[in-house]
């Protein structure tokens, strides 16, 4: 089975444990078997093997967050980057001829598409595995899963199906409702619209060259920011005429918000928080090194991070989007690649960073115009590279860099190094790579 998983989110609806780099689904809420906690993107990535141990499993996504699923999948897993963010459309079609022009998969053959961060279980994906024979059966042009809805929700398009059969034909859709609307449309049999579909490649390769200019996946990379804003319901779905749904009634929710994220929780408190007896139905979520202490809440989300700290009635919850767009701040966090970094403190003229390298990762050999930089070792062994030179290190030295000087270091162990910068102009711009010899 060839899925590819569509990674998109800009991080606000989750704030303040979701940022630009790392968007909700990269945020560990979910506690395994072993005591671990894993994302969603783990989550979702772990149950479609468990299911198909061979599928060909392709994430496209915005260059931002490369490094975060790089971080939580490893460096093999198959990404699709899109230069720019130009809605699902493009990305799907970006996506199409990446399996097709670089993977090598033939155009005859059929590919499910569904988002990265459903909360479902294992019955999700083999229903995916029968909407992937479905499309392979050529029965239609587009196969989707329709969701079987549980409540008249505003926030999801319905499909109208033409009969109750598990297989239907789809008659029409029906665009985000009022809650009146909705009940009208789920007592004539429509099904949510989850964003999961399957289809030959050829298809939507064909649907691509008719709506964009390209001869195959490096032009249309290259032509990427180009490209018209479109979503693919808009751009192909809602055109189509010959589609089938497959009905879905499994457990299936959208973990868009903090009111259906902490639903889904299987813990009131992750990290260091109190609640006394006279709370009810709080959840607490605290990344940050102090407590948290909560007396007679209700109905409240609690979450803190880097980024700052939000404490909300868990249904105004849903509306947090206009008013983080209101803040203009760093990003304070993320994971890469490489390990990760957390700002511990900002003023006028330093910048002081907190840093994991993991091991056998290493920062890039470059330089800075305008500050100064001292390392600090907190943790683990390596070696610095600072104008050519090289040292060993480990924990409690101390390496200093003047402005202009080129610097690295590599990590043998897992490294944690307090970064403090120094300089009356501390910008993210201020940094020039070299190749490294």
């Amino acid at each position: 089975m060839n899925i590819i998983l569509l990674s998109g989110g800009s991080g606000k609806r989750l704030w303040p444990l979701s940022n630009d780099v790392r968007s909700k689904q990269f945020i560990k809420l979910f506690k395994k078997e072993n005591g671990e906690y894993e994302s969603m993107v783990q989550r979702v990535f772990r149950q479609i093997r468990s299911v198909d141990a061979d599928a060909t499993i392709t994430i496209a996504t915005s260059k931002s967050q490369v490094s975060s699923i790089q971080n939580q999948l490893g460096e093999n897993v198959n990404i699709c980057v899109e230069p720019c963010r130009r809605d699902t459309f493009p990305a799907i079609a970006l996506a199409t001829a990446y399996l097709h022009d670089v993977q090598g998969i033939p155009a005859e053959e059929t590919v499910v598409v569904c988002p990265v961060d459903p909360y479902v279980d294992e019955n999700y994906f083999k229903a995916l595995k029968d909407l992937d024979d479905l499309a392979a059966k050529g029965g239609a042009n587009l196969a989707l899963l329709g969701i079987q809805p549980t409540y008249p929700s505003e926030k999801y398009g319905y499909i109208i199906p033409s009969d109750t059969e598990p297989v239907s034909k789809v008659v029409t859709f029906k665009e985000k409702p009022d809650a009146e609307t909705a009940k009208e449309y789920i007592r004539q049999g429509a099904l949510w619209n989850g964003g999961v579909f399957a289809y030959q490649l050829k298809y939507v390769l064909d649907r691509a060259h008719e709506l964009i200019d390209f001869t195959d996946y490096q032009d249309l990379f290259s032509k990427y920011d180009t490209l018209t804003k479109i979503s693919f319901d808009y751009a192909v779905v809602e055109k189509e005429s010959d589609i089938q749904v497959l009905r879905f009634a499994g457990e299936w929710k959208d973990l868009g918000t903090w009111n259906t994220l902490t639903e889904a929780m299987d813990e009131t408190v992750i990290g260091n928080a109190i609640l006394n007896e006279t709370c009810d139905n709080v959840h607490v979520i605290n990344e940050l090194d102090m407590p948290i202490l909560c007396m007679g809440l209700k109905d409240v989300v609690v979450s803190a991070s880097p980024e700052g700290i939000l404490v909300s009635d868990k249904e105004q919850s849903s509306y947090i989007k206009p008013f983080v767009d209101k803040l203009n701040k760093p990003i304070m966090f993320a994971d890469k690649s490489w390990g990760s970094f957390r700002v511990l403190d900002v003023e006028d003229e330093s910048l002081t960073i907190k840093v994991t390298l993991n091991p056998g990762h290493r920062m890039n050999y470059h330089s800075h115009e305008r500050r100064d930089e001292m390392w600090t070792i907190i943790s683990g062994r390596g070696r610095t590279i600072i104008d050519g030179m090289e040292q060993i290190v480990q924990a409690g030295d101390v390496i200093t860099m003047q402005a202009g000087c080129r610097h690295t270091i590599i990590a043998e162990t897992e490294l944690k190094i307090m970064e403090v910068q120094l300089g009356k102009e501390i910008s993210v711009h201020d940094k020039q790579k070299f190749a490294l010899e």
